[in-house]
């Protein structure tokens, strides 16, 4: 099942400040939040867990921002 991580959640998940998340996000090494509702963004939980373990598997830059974009791709087309 998967959850929807709001920013704090997304903090305390991956030991992020707020300005490091949206800073790895302008990056393309994390995936971009969706809107939930007027004022609130979340992130699927199986993105961000994705992203982790590849961060944990050492891949590149290169390799996890290929991962968020096909992420993102793949929700687009959800």
């Amino acid at each position: 099942m998967v959850k929807l991580l709001r920013l704090k959640s997304m903090s305390e998940a991956t030991g992020l400040s707020r300005a490091t998340i949206y800073s790895r996000i302008q990056a393309g090494l994390l995936p971009k939040p969706v809107k939930h509702g007027e004022r609130i963004s979340v992130w699927p939980s199986d993105e961000m867990d994705a992203v982790t373990k590849a961060t944990i598997a050492g891949k590149s830059e290169v390799e996890i921002r290929a991962l968020v974009a096909e992420l993102e791709q793949r929700r687009a087309q959800a």
